[in-house]
């Protein structure tokens, strides 16, 4: 190839890119140090110490027990999950109905002292305890979900129990209604639905894993079986689908006409759709001549446009259809490139857990924060407090009810203020990273393709490992390495991303506002970034096919093929929508096919393997799972196709600007190609010939 110019601005941008890694290195260890997962998986007390802890007090008392649970009602508990109430680390939970008042002075008074405050002693008076909230008014069956104990309702004869009662005493001498408690536990009730469909959704994974499994490995042989048949196919394929589209609107043109004869003498019929106005129902359109008319203009003029495209754009139909079927070619010779998505999917799998296990440490690294709860309305509720020294402050003698109670994670301190900005920096490094991953993908599948088109005699000038040494190409350092020029590349998307990230997240925020303005001008943004983003992506991937062929640094590299696609920029779109109809089919067909197979299979509609498929919950979930799993691994074998075409094209459009097909400069494309070209430019010269 040509000498590179290499600019030093990508070498920056390497080692740019190497210092990020090291600061992402850096936070993730700060959030390791300061994070606690536990506050996610252990129910705090409100004390806040962890319930069922190992190597603490609460070590054996592993669920939470809430003293009033109609209190969990409100809409705020599920935001912070904590309720207004007091809240201990109780061994197992509650089996019975008691009150404080019928069990003091009783031996049921042992079982209920487990439900109170640790180290209670029973030196108080009835009310004194109540009031300082040391017990709980009275118990309620209960039964534990999500290491928290909910009342334990259930439904007999379509009225709502609790054990086997239907109103409770509330401790105070009061009777109320269960429908009270479900208020408090139907929030948990949704998690515990959830938690049942999920342990089902599980069981039939663990019977039907195994048939999932040989589904893939079938879609994984017909995306192979069928990009190896586009090196036969492709054009059939092309031309008879081109065909279909012009029979069926010649057949849609036929159905107009005759619907519009067919109302020529019907009353009614004759009306303007201007004097008819709009209906909405739709159906009125249909008896009017006019309607069938206007169909009848549209399908025509559409068949004409596409009958003097298909004049016009033969060629360079021609053209991409050996495009296609070349691309077969290469893929067949460089067969190892249909694995390499997998390496692209295990370092995206990395970056994905580095970044969910950073975020979850950065939020989970907040100190406890205590506040006053308190059932009577005093100006001190919901103030922050120490619970080591409340009983003494001046805000317990202005509310002497009140609580000094665990309400959140939260914190003041900077660390804790700048926890925003290092979650955003975690999912920008996370985006540049990702898409570095997905650049090197690309660069070196499209140095493998590069070699393989620019190798004179193919396959014997092929490298013996052309994959292996593109991969190698893509990592080095120095004048002749891609590294800086990937990371500049990513640099780019990545920060787009990452605005497109904070304009979701401010427009959530707008939500509640209802300004108008700030509306539209939110709107206006997020489709100007997400329009760049994609022609970045559409730029990066040129620009690194150009790398991969000439090695120069990324801005060149992006000009280069930016202008040279313009300058193709009829072969671009006429390429561009074939390869998209037949990938489209191709997914179609593999993903239809082996869908259809899956239902059979696992709705026992086959006779032969009706034995053998597993007996269900829900027959949809191995179903669902296959075809999604088989799109993902279409869409994988397609993409490195879709980047073979892409780079020989790129390749083919160089070849034809650099030589010309003489014996100093011969083309490097395969004959077929040559022809196609050949046979178009040889017929242009005759004409010119003749009208000399």
């Amino acid at each position: 190839g040509p000498s590179p110019t290499y600019l030093p601005s990508d070498v920056i941008c390497c080692v740019f890119l190497l210092l990020a890694i090291v600061g992402y290195v850096a936070v993730g260890i700060i959030a390791w140090t300061h994070g606690d997962p536990r506050k996610v998986i252990y129910p705090t007390d409100s004390r806040g110490e962890f319930c069922g802890q190992k190597g603490t007090k609460n070590a054996n008392k592993s669920y939470l027990f809430y003293f009033n649970i109609v209190k969990c009602a409100s809409p705020l508990v599920l935001l912070e999950f904590q309720c207004p109430t007091p809240q201990i680390c109780v061994e197992k939970c509650p089996n019975r109905y008691l009150t404080y008042l019928k069990a003091h002075g009783t031996q049921e008074f042992e079982y209920y002292k487990q439900f109170c405050v640790p180290g209670f002693k029973q030196n108080k008076a009835v009310t004194e305890v109540l009031r300082d909230g040391d017990c709980p008014a009275v118990l309620i069956p209960s039964k534990p979900l999500v290491q928290r104990c909910f009342p334990a309702i259930h439904a007999h004869k379509g009225v709502l129990m609790v054990g086997n009662e239907t109103s409770y005493e509330d401790g105070h001498g009061f009777r109320k209604n269960i429908t009270d408690l479900v208020e408090g536990a139907k929030k948990a009730n949704g998690i515990l639905e959830a938690r049942h469909l999920a342990m089902r959704i599980f069981e039939d994974y663990t019977v039907s894993w195994y048939w999932i499994i040989i589904g893939l490995v079938i879609a994984m042989v017909l995306s192979l079986l069928f990009i190896i048949l586009l090196r036969f196919l492709a054009g059939i394929m092309v031309w008879v689908m081109i065909v279909m589209v012009i029979l069926v609107l010649g057949y849609g043109i036929f159905h107009c006409y005759m619907e519009y004869s067919r109302l020529r003498g019907e009353a009614g019929s004759d009306i303007s759709l201007v004097d008819l106005g709009f209906q909405t129902d739709l159906r009125v359109y249909l008896h009017l001549r006019q309607t069938w008319m206007a169909f009848m203009i549209i399908l025509s003029i559409l068949e004409v446009i596409i009958i003097l495209l298909l004049i016009f754009l033969r060629k360079r139909i021609l053209i991409a259809i050996a495009l296609i079927k070349e691309a077969s070619r290469a893929v067949g010779y460089v067969m190892c490139s249909m694995l390499y998505p997998l390496v692209t999917f295990l370092l995206l799998c990395l970056c994905i857990a580095y970044w969910a296990s950073t975020a979850i440490f950065l939020s989970t690294s907040n100190e406890a924060v205590y506040k006053i709860f308190s059932d009577t309305d005093c100006q001190a509720v919901g103030k922050t407090c120490n619970p080591e020294n409340f009983s003494s402050s001046s805000e317990f003698h202005l509310c002497p009810g009140a609580h000094c109670q665990f309400a959140f994670y939260g914190g003041e301190s900077t660390y804790h203020r700048a926890l925003l900005g290092l979650q955003i920096f975690n999912a920008f490094m996370f985006f540049w990273l990702a898409n570095f991953v997905l650049a090197l993908g690309q660069v070196t599948l499209a140095g493998a393709f590069a070699s393989y088109y620019w190798a004179l005699k193919k396959p014997d000038d092929l490298p013996a490992f052309p994959l292996f040494s593109a991969f190698g190409r893509a990592l080095r350092w120095g004048p002749r390495y891609h590294t800086g020029s990937l990371a500049f590349g990513s640099l780019l998307l990545a920060i787009v991303q990452i605005i497109r990230v904070m304009l979701e997240y401010l427009d959530q925020r707008l939500k509640a506002a209802e300004n108008k303005f700030a509306k539209f001008l939110m709107t206006c943004l997020k489709c100007c970034f997400w329009c760049l983003e994609k022609f970045i992506k559409f730029l990066n991937r040129n620009a690194y096919i150009m790398i991969a062929i000439y090695g120069t640094n990324f801005c060149t590299s992006a000009r280069n093929a930016f202008f040279l696609l313009m300058r193709n920029i009829i072969r671009v779109a006429v390429l561009d929508k074939v390869t998209d109809f037949l990938f489209l089919l191709g997914k179609l067909l593999i993903v239809g096919s082996v869908g259809i197979l899956a239902f059979f299979f696992f709705t026992h509609r086959i006779r032969i393997v009706q034995d053998t498929a597993p007996p269900l919950n829900y027959y949809w979930v191995p179903i669902l799972t296959v075809i999604v799993g088989s799109y993902l691994i279409a869409h994988g074998f397609f993409s490195v196709y879709g980047m073979c075409v892409d780079t020989l094209f790129l390749c083919f459009c160089e070849d034809l600007e650099r030589n010309d097909g003489s014996q100093e400069r011969p083309y490097f494309m395969s004959p077929e190609l040559r022809d196609i070209l050949l046979k178009g430019s040889a017929e242009e010269g005759k004409r010119a010939e003749v009208e000399e």
